[in-house]
């Protein structure tokens, strides 16, 4: 059944109520990635930088490529290989200035003159362009020739399918605030997921995704950046509970620098203006689960985050993101009834399909310890009746 469209809001209407239709329609196109599309939008907020790492085919270019659609923003997008020359990206060498001895580029409508910019591939680019890239992301300066050139550069977001191992990558990975992993999804998402990536690929071939209307314009999003600590209070309790987590993410041999410690203020800051909040909450602090440096390191982080998000949205339940929760627990159900049909109907099940069955229930048990609450917590046991009816069939006698 074809789903409603969401009707983008008024020109009258506030800034935050624009972000929120950008997020709802990305939540719209793309399954399971409410997370990173929260991040993507905090990203934009704060004006700092994120890196998408996941293997192809995860929608890490399709959904920064809508979200760069709904902004009247000067948008680049450039995809990245070892043989990537500097003149594709900061612009070909202005000729007649060379000719009377001025070496300059042509930056307009290139990387340099953009406000938002997405770099598919980005640990594939040389050295050239990588320490030109440096400047532009910290400090919003290109050095164009004798002259610098300030950047209007709100954010870059860039993409991988791989974290980067390589000492001379290092400086350009630091400049990127948050990590985000976008993985292939679990199975319990396969229905859902065909449902929407149909809806995706019949939109894309009629011209629908170019013609998105524009939500909220790239001066809005700088403004905000600009403004944030007059916008947003950061509690008493809130920097405290952000304290411990810092010193106990130091401890695991984690390293947040005194510089990335403030910065990440910025992007706790953005995640409440986001919420139409004027006050930072401890639900925040999230965003602490996405500063890894590795794969190891993400699985610490999620130890160490987790408990602290849990306790906050079981004391505050009201404050935990509506659109993570309740999609997710409407897939989850589903998925656990077909299980459910499928062990019960008496039908003999080959020990591949068991253990299918057996992975796609710790799956959904993990994600059900992820949401939390009440109902959550009784589809687990749920789970585990299901779990209990496979380790007693004889194939596991």
């Amino acid at each position: 059944m074809a789903q409603p469209q969401v009707q983008p809001p008024t020109a009258t209407r506030g800034v935050n109520e624009r972000l929120q239709h950008i997020a709802q329609v990305l939540d719209d196109h793309f399954l399971d990635k409410s997370e990173i599309v929260r991040l993507l939008l905090i990203s934009a907020i704060a004006g700092e930088h994120m890196l998408i790492v996941g293997p192809p085919g995860t929608a890490k270019s399709a959904l920064v490529r809508m979200f760069a659609r709904m902004l009247d923003a000067r948008y680049y997008e450039y995809l990245l290989t070892r043989f990537s020359e500097p003149n594709e990206i900061f612009g070909p060498v202005d000729i007649a200035a060379f000719r009377s001895g001025v070496y300059q580029r042509k930056i307009e409508g290139m990387l340099p003159t953009a406000e938002v910019v997405f770099l598919d591939e980005i640990f594939k680019a040389n050295s050239a362009i990588l320490n030109s890239l440096l400047s532009i992301m910290n400090e919003r300066r290109f050095n164009n020739g004798a002259q610098v050139v300030r950047c209007p550069l709100i954010a870059l977001f860039a993409a991988s399918n791989e974290v980067p191992n390589d000492d001379a990558l290092a400086a350009i990975f630091d400049r990127f605030l948050l990590r985000v992993l976008s993985d292939n999804l679990d199975s319990f998402h396969f229905n859902e997921l065909i449902a929407k990536g149909l809806r995706y690929e019949a939109d894309a071939a009629r011209g629908v995704l170019d013609q998105m209307p524009t939500v909220l314009p790239a001066s809005a999003l700088a403004e905000l950046g600009r403004t944030f600590a007059d916008r947003v209070q950061f509690p008493d309790d809130f920097l405290s509970a952000y304290k411990g987590l810092v010193f106990q993410i130091r401890s695991e041999g984690i390293s947040v620098s005194d510089r990335r410690l403030v910065k990440l203020l910025k992007l706790f800051a953005a995640a409440a203006i986001l919420d139409g909040r004027d006050a930072c909450q401890v639900g925040d602090l999230f965003i602490l689960k996405h500063v890894w440096n590795n794969m190891e390191q993400r699985e610490i982080l999620l130890e160490i985050v987790g408990p602290v998000l849990d306790r906050f949205y079981q004391e505050h339940p009201d404050q935990r993101p509506v659109r993570a929760v309740g999609a997710g627990m409407d897939n989850l159900v589903r998925e656990l009834n077909l299980i459910r049909e499928l062990l019960t109907s008496g039908e003999p099940l080959s020990d591949i399909q068991l253990f299918s069955q057996l992975r796609n229930l710790n799956e959904i048990k993990a994600a059900l310890a992820q949401i939390g609450g009440e109902a959550a917590t009784r589809l687990v046991q749920h789970v585990d009746q299901l779990l209990e009816h496979i380790f007693s069939s004889s194939k596991f006698a």
